[in-house]
């Protein structure tokens, strides 16, 4: 296995040192895979897996860059014994820029959550009635954004308001294989927690008139049992009878749970389930997932506060993003994105603002500067 080490001054030349590391570590990988014994501890496997998964284009890539180099200093000498080989020297020496810019931006810090799956949050906020069905409509946006990626779905728990909105939601969008290049569902919907604001005639206006509302969202990498220990008696577990819109009883029994976590005050609750013990291991799912969250930011002093700060309150001054629908415009202010097709983003078509923030996220990582923020 080639370590295609760059010469000083070229992308990379920086860390040769990682990328032997790396590879290294490949390597391993692919021997752990190769033993059957591994796929005895199915979580042991699925780690190993996401991991080869991850580090298999930094490997083709540096592979691709050392046959390059290597075709390249051949074809030099060859050009002076014969002129026909100019040619390939002159493609060769185009190639091998390209393919150092795609191995820098692989070796460039980041974030070592991408390859996990995500519980996503929705709460309706300011604006009432009209909250609540634009909380609806960022929940259909989601799950056709996933559709189109062949992600599944797991509706969690919701609560619907009387117009056929949400009051809130919680998501679970989870890959099915996995994640290619270490690109699972957070590194794509890691931006969207904060206030998203919108501005059109709601259904209830009977005048016409533009109103503004807001809703909150709320994302986490889905935690896995190991990654996240919870001391049974930092809990407060509350059972009580579910409810539908307008106070119709969606059971009989007492099968709806609400759990606080005592240390922090965090309070998750589950009623989507026939069974109390179902609804339960819902709701530890989503508080597992909040802790892991604010665990992994308060490690890192830049951005301690950045899973509170997703959304303070849901108020739509504190916006991320807003849907102008009489425009058909939709803006993310974090990095002053805009575009005229809010009705192809509401249909699930969410790749050209994504793409935007992890543009500007990877410039931020490649330049040393503060990774861009998710709020």
């Amino acid at each position: 296995m080639s370590t295609a080490q760059p010469a000083a001054g070229e992308p990379g030349a920086a860390e040769p040192g990682r990328l032997a590391d790396l590879l290294a570590e490949f390597a391993d990988l692919e021997q752990q895979l190769a033993d059957p014994a591994i796929h005895a501890d199915q979580a042991r496997a699925r780690t190993v897996g996401r991991r080869y998964a991850e580090l298999t284009p930094v490997h083709r890539v540096a592979t691709e860059l050392a046959a390059a180099r290597a075709d390249l200093a051949a074809a030099r000498e060859l050009v002076a014994e014969d002129p026909a080989f100019a040619g390939e020297v002159a493609t060769l020496a185009a190639r091998v820029p390209e393919l150092e810019e795609r191995l820098a931006a692989l070796l460039a810090p980041r974030d070592p959550q991408d390859p996990k799956d995500v519980i996503l949050e929705i709460k309706a906020g300011e604006g009432g009635a009209e909250s609540a069905l634009f909380a609806g409509d960022l929940l259909r946006m989601y799950l056709r954004y996933a559709e189109r990626h062949g992600w599944a779905t797991e509706v969690i728990d919701s609560q619907e308001s009387d117009l056929g909105g949400v009051k809130n939601v919680a998501l679970a969008i989870k890959t099915r294989r996995t994640p290619d290049g270490g690109h699972g569902v957070w590194s794509r919907l890691k931006w969207e927690g904060g206030v998203h604001r919108v501005q059109r005639v709601p259904v209830t206006e009977s005048a016409g008139r533009i109103h503004t509302s807001a809703a909150g969202v709320l994302v986490a990498p889905e935690a896995e049992e190991v990654e996240v220990t919870i001391d049974p008696n930092d809990l407060r577990i509350d059972v009580y009878r579910s409810s539908g819109p307008g106070g119709q009883s969606v059971n009989t029994t007492d099968s709806a749970v609400r759990i606080t976590h005592l240390p922090t005050g965090m309070v998750v609750s589950c009623q989507n389930e026939k069974s109390q013990l179902q609804n339960r291991e819902q709701a530890m799912r989503i508080l597992r997932s909040r802790l892991l969250a604010i665990a992994q930011q308060e490690a890192d002093a830049a951005a301690s506060d950045a899973r509170k700060a997703q959304v303070r309150t849901v108020d739509r001054s504190e916006r991320i993003r807003t849907y102008n629908f009489p425009q058909n415009r939709i803006t993310d202010h974090r990095i002053n994105y805009t575009a005229y097709h809010l009705d192809l983003a509401m249909d699930g078509d969410l790749d050209g603002v994504l793409d935007a923030l992890a543009e500007a996220d990877r410039r931020a990582r490649m330049a040393g500067v503060p990774a861009l923020s998710r709020q």
